[in-house]
């Protein structure tokens, strides 16, 4: 027994050339989130607000595909979704198609402890996130250079694009940047158990670049992105119609409760048998302090630290 954390930030075609000014960034947002978290439950924080205190960090790092650095819908318009679980109580928030709440993450955690729902969504939430006071912008804050850069290449591409999807080559390069990952963003999420097992996971993302407006994703699906309970705490990314399909997160769990095996056993076994390769990537800690991170794309930005000093912080 022991705490342990793991946190990442998307999964997907993320290229082995990806030059040092796209990858020490994000790494080094990686590094300061670990640390935040390590820090807090070495002060004997929860769990719940662990994993709540780093997806809100990931969330301010535009680095990523979640809060300021949410890619952008077909309209060009922001739609943001996270969820939050504790594993103890099975309680859980989630919120979809935000558009001005700067940490979605946080607003899942009030419609967890403060309505007698689980999911709010678009206006729903819009309207409770103004009601409690949380913090909140402009649309156009979310709107930035890069993310119309991203959205301009999908739209070219005609297609919309998962977590560090590669632009596809064009007859005629726009500038060296959009060929070399500038493109490819990561939804976020942590997950935390303390030294006693108490477990929480936590998940939120900006979801496809060009997605349908309207279009939600594995997020806040608790069971397919996002879940937690007493065995095991995880948080998946990839493509979201197939992780909800796979329901993802909720077959760790259960492989472990009714197979009785570990969670690397388990999480290996829903990576690489229930979902097409190139599709999945997830973080999970179990109550005894175990951690697992597989993922079947080529890459997944993931962080992990435990209790007895170990500690990892990589991409493919």
């Amino acid at each position: 027994m022991g705490w342990a954390i793991a946190l990442h930030g998307g999964a997907g075609d993320i290229p082995l050339t990806l030059p040092p000014e796209r990858r020490r960034p994000r790494e080094a947002g990686l590094r300061h989130c670990l640390q935040v978290g390590v820090k807090a439950l070495k002060e004997n924080t929860p769990p719940l607000d662990v994993v709540e205190l780093v997806v809100r960090e990931l969330e301010n790092n535009p680095q990523f595909n979640a809060g300021v650095g949410s890619v952008l819908t077909a309209n060009g318009t922001v739609e943001m979704e996270a969820c939050i679980m504790d594993g103890n109580t099975k309680n859980c928030g989630a919120v979809s198609g935000l558009k001005t709440v700067v940490n979605a993450i946080s607003l899942a955690r009030l419609v967890m402890e403060k309505t007698p729902h689980i999911y709010l969504a678009f206006d729903g939430a819009e309207a409770f996130a103004r009601e409690q006071g949380v913090e909140t912008v402009d649309t156009s804050h979310f709107v930035t250079p890069e993310n119309i850069e991203r959205l301009k290449q999908a739209r070219e591409a005609n297609r919309v694009q998962i977590d560090y999807t590669q632009p596809l080559p064009k007859e005629v390069q726009i500038e060296t940047h959009t060929v070399v990952g500038d493109s490819q963003m990561g939804t976020v999420g942590c997950v935390a158990v303390d030294g006693n097992g108490n477990l929480a996971a936590a998940t939120s993302t900006g979801g496809f670049v060009n997605k349908m407006v309207g279009r939600i994703g594995d997020t806040p699906v608790i069971g397919a992105g996002t879940y937690a309970n007493s065995f095991c705490a995880v948080s998946a990314t990839g493509k979201g119609e197939a992780i909800i399909r796979g329901t993802v997160a909720r077959d760790v769990a259960a492989i472990m409760e009714y197979k009785g095996l570990s969670l690397k056993e388990a999480s290996a076994y829903v990576v690489e048998k229930c979902v097409p390769r190139g599709n999945v990537g997830l973080v999970a800690v179990s109550a005894t302090g175990e951690v697992a991170m597989p993922f079947n794309t080529t890459g997944m930005f993931r962080a992990c630290a435990t209790e007895d000093g170990y500690s990892e912080i990589a991409i493919h």
